[in-house]
């Protein structure tokens, strides 16, 4: 950008600002909601809750399922990224 430029769409820098601090909270909460660790954690909770007789078989299949489901969705966002 030229000087000329700049002077004339300093007063766009607040907007600019606020769309650029946008853009990197929504980066960051992407990359929290896609990060399949979280979702692992989960599942290794889950089995052990059924090892230990916290949750029967049937709530277990239901909530796997679930988790399972989520995994794909991560695994399918990753493949579409650059």
């Amino acid at each position: 950008m030229g000087l000329l430029t700049q002077l004339l769409t300093l007063p766009l820098a607040p907007v600019r600002g606020v769309v650029w601090v946008a853009e990197r909270v929504k980066e960051k909460a992407e990359e929290d909601y896609y990060d399949p660790a979280p979702i692992w954690r989960e599942l290794g909770e889950l089995e052990e809750m059924l090892l230990r007789g916290e949750i029967d078989q049937e709530e277990f299949d239901r909530r796997e399922d679930e988790l399972i489901d989520r995994l794909t969705e991560i695994n399918a966002y990753r493949q579409q990224m650059p």
